[in-house]
């Protein structure tokens, strides 16, 4: 009875080799791409409250009731907005 013995191919094994690299560059290239996405989404987030805190802030300013009064519905709606944008985002992304 003949036996089989099993030889290396060395196509297949470059070709194998070749499809582990990339895969493993794949995995790190996402993983990159979830850091900067996370970077980005805080960047954006802290940006937009800062920016609603300074509306907030300016309009207070002001002392006329009713301006005091809409500037800080307009600041607390945009901060909630864009905590909700980026939590959106956050889960989509993960």
């Amino acid at each position: 009875m003949p036996t089989t013995q099993s030889k290396s191919d060395p196509i297949t094994e470059s070709v194998q080799g070749a499809a582990d690299r990339v895969s493993e560059l794949h995995e790190k290239a996402i993983a990159q791409s979830k850091k900067a996405s996370e970077a980005y989404l805080s960047s954006y987030e802290q940006a937009v409250v800062t920016l609603a805190d300074q509306y907030e802030k300016a309009t207070s300013a002001t002392n006329v009731e009713w301006i005091v009064s809409i500037g800080s519905l307009q600041a607390g709606a945009t901060r909630e907005i864009a905590r909700a944008y980026t939590s959106a985002v956050r889960e989509f992304v993960s």
